[in-house]
């Protein structure tokens, strides 16, 4: 098959890696230098134990004339979907599959103004990554991928399967993939959310009692709202699972914590602020995901002004 990623961040170098394997990829993206240093590095991906492997995916900008492909995975932070996708449409046929694998939720409504809705796809993975250089990156975790589509096309979603799964890649398809999406945007409505407020690594929620109980507080109320959107969760035991998260990895640093600590724009309208939409078209109150949407793009706001200094 061939594939199309969109996006050189730690997901997409990753995925374009692993899917090198049994597949002709092209991993595109926007820097101009990066897209060099891939085109004649590769991609290292290091595994948890020290291995280390080198793939060679094709590397090329956004924009760059190219046949179209059976699969796009977007991987592209979700402020920057419409643009990497409009830049790279002549890549997307009659029969291309558009997939989402970004975080948080709500991301077909942005991928069908590019392609119909019944090839549209969205999905979850427990894989993750980050980046150590500029063409390598750890990979951290992995886990199941799994995909769905909004318009009920199972079987465009077992075919994208499929072609996760002849490279490696634990994949299945759902016809409830919504209940996937929950189960992770869980996690980051709290734990990555509340991290990036408190610019602390993960470890620090669940060794604080007071950052804890904010974090319990977040799971509670999002499972409530995820209830009323058809899928039902024990808070308890989603809080154990956030905090194994949080001990297994004490040190991790979430995208919304890094991306504030740099200065950059964070995807919190498409993870808590998915909650806070769910929760005004369910009824259900979230005061407390509004809160954390508004100080998350309170941060942002600092960090976009310039610098004072005291004449002291």
């Amino acid at each position: 098959m061939r594939i199309a990623v969109l996006g050189t961040g730690a997901m997409g170098m990753l995925f374009a890696a692993m899917l090198k394997k049994e597949h002709d990829v092209v991993l595109l993206g926007r820097n101009r230098e990066k897209i060099e240093a891939l085109a004649s590095q590769g991609v290292t991906v290091e595994e948890p134990d020290g291995r280390m492997h080198t793939a060679y995916p094709t590397a090329a900008e956004m924009g760059t004339p190219m046949e179209p492909v059976d699969l796009m995975i977007v991987f592209v932070k979700a402020m920057g979907t419409r643009e990497a996708l409009s830049k790279c449409a002549n890549l997307l046929g009659e029969h291309t599959l558009l997939l989402s694998l970004q975080n948080g939720a709500g991301h077909e409504e942005e991928l069908a103004r590019f392609a119909p809705m019944e090839r549209v796809l969205v999905g979850t993975t427990q894989h993750n990554a980050s980046v150590r250089g500029v063409a390598s990156v750890f990979h951290g975790g992995r886990g199941r991928t799994v995909l769905g589509s909004p318009a009920g096309r199972l079987g465009e979603a077992q075919a994208a399967a499929r072609a996760l799964e002849a490279s490696g890649i634990q994949a299945e398809a759902s016809a409830n993939v919504r209940a996937a999406i929950w189960q992770k945007l869980l996690t980051n409505v709290s734990l990555s959310a509340l991290t990036g407020v408190l610019r602390v690594p993960m470890g620090f929620v669940a060794q604080s009692p007071s950052a804890w109980a904010l974090c319990e507080t977040l799971i509670r109320e999002a499972c409530a709202v995820a209830e009323a959107d058809g899928v039902r969760f024990d808070p308890k035991e989603k809080a154990e699972e956030v905090r194994r998260v949080a001990t297994d990895g004490p040190m991790g640093i979430t995208s919304i914590c890094a991306d504030l600590m740099q200065g950059r724009k964070t995807e919190v309208d498409t993870i808590s602020g998915s909650v806070v939409r769910a929760a005004a078209r369910l009824h259900v109150p979230a005061p407390h995901h509004e809160m954390m949407v508004m100080l998350i793009h309170a941060m942002e706001d600092q960090n976009s002004q310039p610098q004072s200094h005291s004449n002291a």
